[in-house]
């Protein structure tokens, strides 16, 4: 029997490329897995792709920024899986630019999507999960939550307030069988790091360690240990995955 068998995992921002490498990671364990998402034919298109390659993945529309809009994906959801067992609070944007630039739209916009979102869409699945007695939150944040990023005043306090909201949440549901982690990322080749110029992106690796961007599947890995019960005496933390780029 695979480890996730029978288990039900939500991944929100699931069509990017994180989030891809933690839906493959998730199913291959045996989890029924959905994805939200924002944009409806690039979301369609990716569901096909992955299907003819043997992952049947579902994917409901939400604008994890907006509660109501998660109160009534957490309805569909629900009404058609029964529930959730695990959650992956993925979904993430950035805007970023100077502070001494940066609009109020700039700032609500990526501590919406990318902090409030937590609450918006965990608030609707964490009680079923202490209720049942079993369950797993876990938030995708950011090597930029730990150490601050030039230009990026709201992505950072977005990231970091993840941390916080982990640690909180796990306390409170510890003794309840839900574990709440967290896990910190640095430089990973997603399509949009590898967009960068090639120049931009030597200069980059050349502060990591490793010496080398992160693999998407090597955050997908923790997510699906922490999604697992190996990892059931792990809550509250947050798991850096940066190439040594940054250390604590």
């Amino acid at each position: 029997m695979k480890a996730l068998e029978g288990k039900v995992a939500l991944v929100t921002g699931g069509t990017g490329g994180i989030g891809t490498a933690i839906c493959i990671k998730l199913a291959d364990a045996g989890a029924k897995v959905v994805s939200t998402y924002n944009h409806e034919e690039q979301a369609r298109e990716w569901q096909s792709r992955h299907a003819a390659m043997g992952h049947e993945f579902v994917i409901t529309r939400c604008d994890v920024s907006s509660y109501d809009d998660c109160v009534a994906m957490a309805d569909r959801v629900k009404a058609d899986h029964g529930g959730v067992d695990i959650l992956v609070n993925n979904a993430g944007i950035t805007k970023d630019g100077t502070f001494r630039k940066m609009t109020p739209d700039q700032w609500n916009a990526v501590i919406d999507v990318n902090l409030s979102s937590v609450f918006n869409v965990t608030r609707q699945f964490v009680d079923a999960m202490t209720d049942k007695g079993w369950g797993r939150v876990i938030n995708i944040s950011s090597i930029n939550g730990q150490k601050g990023q030039f230009g990026q005043t709201n992505y950072a306090a977005a990231k970091a307030g993840m941390h916080g909201f982990t640690m909180s949440l796990a306390q409170e549901t510890a003794r309840k069988g839900v574990t709440v982690n967290s896990i910190s990322p640095g430089y990973i080749a997603t399509e949009m790091v590898m967009a960068v110029p090639e120049d931009v992106r030597a200069k980059i690796i050349a502060g990591i360690p490793m010496g080398r961007l992160g693999k998407p599947e090597e955050i997908a890995a923790l997510v699906a240990f922490l999604a697992s019960d190996d990892a059931a005496f792990i809550t509250g933390a947050n798991i850096a995955a940066n190439g040594g780029q940054h250390m604590m």
